[in-house]
């Protein structure tokens, strides 16, 4: 029986010595970034018997296991996703809301401060530096959306360049998973220091994009994004990249790769960073750049209009102000097409008719045997059927596209974008201050009318050879808007006729006049209305007009000013950035929950270790005691025969 004192001393020695260092690991490890605690396990060693009765020979230890509980880690990864994305999304749009409060404030201010340079002008119209002070405004005007367009593209730079560095280490963590599985499967999933390292990577890769995470027997586990990316199998890492973007370059995609195989990744179901980051980009970034472009259209389109209406200090009709809507360079951009195209289209191109009628928004032009040309909005769905006449598409929402040759086959789509481009390359082109069309005809309105029927000017044409030999006089019109079709004749100042017509949609364009027809109640048979076209120098009633634009709702279908569109946009973003911020409290509370529970099951606690260490140090101890205990036997035994 001391035999078995000794063996039974041994084992138990040796059995705390195994606890003391499993809960000095643990002590040690207390202050390391994803390590679970460790707990040996004790069993008692086969009995054995003497004489009718059954001993007990010992103890051992017989498992080492990390504490962990796969369903608390995974809602520690789901919280961190959630967190992650709600943080990204803040940090971005507290940024760009910074850039409209302070930096975008100088456009409203700058488009206020040309309307009082014009107000300037219509109390001295003839004045050279009131002029020139008013082109100055214009630039500087300019100059603030070209700045504020500058900003935005530097957003949208510096959001791809994020993307990009995320995916660099995601693929290093695809890596590193593939390494571990195939050591893991090794040892079939016993290493728990492994087994820690693996599960950091994985909880750093949650921050990136939603984490699927599937055990295999052989003790590797295979890794997915959003659920329809396979990153990593067994020992088998996949690559994420981005790819050139389609239809715009500068918007890249993101793809998975491995070996020659490519597939294509929607960023919108992976969440988290990644999720984020092309949210903020597609669904802030673009909508606000197009907005931006939109006023610029609205202001380049409302000023050369104006300029048109009017006479310059020459006495000529005003020349464009700002450069042309639909100019080269203001239209960069609004027509993008898509690589998987197989029809012959080229020279797509989107012409602006009537800017009021835009909404700021972006469109898909598909085509299909079935359905024809179909114009959707990417922001509410609403699609639209083009018609084609010629090479024009018409139906859009104050735009059309222009087909320079070939045809669309069936699948072809392209991007439409009708106000890209315009907030970049908005620019005062007049250089002369004589140029500003502060001078205007006057309209007079015969006493004899019906009073049914109102007129309003569009527009003058001064190349018109008609309009060229009454210029310096007066023309005028006589409608008969009782008659069907309503119809018109034109007469000079001595009373000669110019010609007749018909009149369309309530327009008349003709001999370089281009204006509306308003009626009420029963038009009249011979309503007169008299243009007088001469020029006087103090004449400021096109300066006073165009200064009184600055509160007329002539954005957005007549509901918003020129700079509502802007101050819209900057109220929008503002209110992303505020529901941002209450996410990112949301997120943050529950990743705390989750992180608080993985901490109560497999987090270190101090104290418990330290008591633990008393204790196995006491069994340590008591199991020494044995081993003295059966030397002392031995002793007296030996003794005794002596």
């Amino acid at each position: 029986m001391s035999v078995d004192l000794l063996n039974i001393a041994r084992t138990g020695v040796q059995a705390s010595q195994a606890q003391l260092g499993v809960t000095s690991n643990n002590i040690a490890n207390a202050n390391t970034e994803g390590y679970n605690r460790q707990v040996a396990t004790q069993a008692s060693t086969e009995s054995q018997r003497y004489g009718n009765n059954f001993y007990g020979t010992g103890t051992y230890v017989s498992d080492v296991k990390r504490v962990y509980n796969e369903f608390a880690a995974r809602e520690l990864r789901i919280g961190q996703t959630s967190m992650s994305a709600a943080e990204t999304s803040y940090d971005k749009l507290s940024e760009l809301d910074q850039i409209y409060s302070q930096i975008g404030s100088m456009v409203p201010e700058n488009l206020n401060n040309f309307f009082a340079s014009i107000n300037s002008v219509a109390d001295l119209p003839t004045d050279i530096g009131m002029r020139s002070s008013s082109l100055s405004s214009a630039e500087q005007m300019a100059n603030s959306i070209n700045q504020m367009q500058s900003l935005l593209d530097g957003q949208t730079t510096q959001t791809n360049s994020q993307i990009e560095s995320i995916t660099t280490r995601i693929n290093e963590i695809s890596t590193e998973l593939g390494s571990i599985n195939l050591e893991l499967m090794k040892s079939q999933g016993e290493d728990s220091q492994l087994l820690d390292k693996q599960d950091a990577l994985i909880l750093e890769l949650s921050e990136y994009a939603q984490v699927n995470v599937i055990p295999l027997d052989t003790g590797a586990k295979s890794i997915m994004l959003g659920g329809s990316v396979m990153l990593v199998s067994g020992e088998v890492s996949m690559s994420i990249g981005t790819s050139i973007g389609d239809p715009y370059p500068n918007e890249p995609g993101l793809n998975a790769s491995i070996g020659d195989k490519t597939l294509n990744v929607d960023p919108s179901k992976l969440g988290g960073q990644l999720g984020a980051l092309f949210s903020f980009r597609d669904d802030t970034l673009l909508p606000a750049s197009a907005e931006l472009g939109q006023m610029a259209l609205g202001i380049a389109d409302t000023f050369n209009e104006m300029q048109s209406k009017g006479f310059d200090l020459n006495g000529d009709v005003g020349s464009n102000l700002f450069r042309d809507i639909n100019d080269p360079l203001m239209a960069l951009g609004r027509v993008g097409e898509y690589s998987t195209n197989t029809g012959t289209a080229a020279g797509v191109s989107v012409n602006i008719d009537d800017v009021g009628a835009l909404s700021g928004g972006n469109y898909e032009l598909s085509f299909t045997t079935a359905d024809g040309y179909q114009l959707t909005d990417t922001q509410t769905g609403e699609k639209t059927t083009l018609t084609l006449t010629g090479s024009e598409l018409t139906g859009g929402a104050g735009f059309s596209i222009n087909i320079a040759s070939g045809s669309m086959l069936d699948g072809d789509k392209f991007d439409i974008r009708p106000t890209a481009g315009a907030a970049a390359s908005l620019k005062v082109v007049m250089t002369d201050p004589k140029g500003i069309a502060a001078a205007g005809p006057t309209l007079t309105t015969d006493a004899s009318n019906s009073g049914n029927t109102a007129i309003s000017l569009n527009s003058m044409d001064s190349t018109n050879a008609v309009f060229q030999s009454v210029n310096g006089s007066s023309i005028t019109f006589e409608l008969n808007t009782a008659a069907v079709p309503n119809t018109y004749e034109a007469f000079d100042s001595s009373g000669s006729s110019l010609g007749t017509g018909t009149i369309s949609n309530n327009n008349i364009n003709a001999f370089g006049m281009d204006f509306d027809i308003t009626t009420s109640g029963t038009g009249g048979t011979a309503d007169s209305f008299t243009f007088d076209l001469a020029f006087a120098e103090g004449n400021n009633n096109n300066a006073v007009a165009i200064a009184g634009l600055s509160n007329s709702k002539l954005m957005n279908n007549g509901t918003g000013t020129l700079t509502s569109v802007f101050e819209n946009t900057k109220l929008d973003i503002g209110s992303q950035t505020k529901s941002a911020e209450v996410r990112v409290g949301s997120a943050t509370a529950i990743y705390q929950q989750a992180s608080d529970r993985v901490q109560s099951e497999s987090g270190v606690n101090l104290d418990e270790e330290a008591a633990n260490l008393l204790r196995f140090q006491q069994s340590y101890q008591a199991a020494a005691r044995i081993m003295t205990t059966a030397q002392t036997i031995f002793d007296t035994l030996f003794s005794s025969v002596r």
